[in-house]
């Protein structure tokens, strides 16, 4: 597997990038948002790729970020998502979105995405619930408190992000919310509640 590419970033189109390194030019399969977020041509780039083999193909499809890539391995486990469909959903929500979605159940926000109906939504949701929390991968702190919550404080975080949503808040604002807390090990969900809904 090629766990990621860098080099100089030569070709943009919508839905792919061609990144030349040694002289090789690589085609990679993106995201929408990643191939706006990318900078201008001849700039260094570095993406974290998936290598999907096919009978018929070898195909790269890459991300700015390693929690990009792993919420795309995601997707593709569920029966009836390819990794066409993963991008898709990919190129409407980041990964955060993606996952506050998942664990808030909003399956309206994942049915925007092309090609994905509320029936593939909610069957996305039921699959991958158990296996997303709120807790930012290892080495992606966006906090920069470097450390990633305990159990039960992502519990305590799910829940505070599902009760904002009970209320009436989008699962992306009640994430946004919940993030900006500076969650401590005495907190619970009603504390964590009571600060997220200063940050709304």
């Amino acid at each position: 597997m090629i766990a990621f590419v860098k080099g100089i970033l030569d070709t943009v189109d919508a839905d792919r990038v061609v990144v030349e390194n040694q002289g090789v030019g690589f085609e990679i399969l993106v995201p929408g948002s990643v191939a706006e977020g990318l900078p201008e041509t001849g700039n260094e780039v570095k993406l974290y790729t998936y290598t999907h083999v096919r009978e018929d193909a070898l195909q790269l499809y890459g991300f700015l970020t390693g929690d990009e890539r792993k919420m795309f391995e995601l997707l593709i486990t569920v029966n009836g998502i390819g990794p066409k469909g993963a991008l898709a959903i990919l190129g409407v929500m980041d990964a955060d979105t993606l996952r506050f979605s998942i664990l808030a159940g909003d399956d309206k926000s994942i049915a925007k995405a092309p090609g994905i109906g509320a029936k593939t939504a909610a069957k996305l949701i039921l699959e991958l619930r158990d296996k997303c929390s709120l807790e930012m991968p290892e080495g992606e702190n966006q906090s920069g408190r470097g450390k990633r919550p305990s159990d039960d404080a992502a519990d305590a975080r799910n829940d505070a992000v599902q009760a904002l949503v009970a209320l009436g808040y989008s699962s992306g604002e009640a994430a946004a919310a919940v993030r900006r807390v500076d969650i401590t090990p005495d907190m619970g969900v009603e504390d964590i509640l009571k600060q997220s809904l200063k940050n709304l």
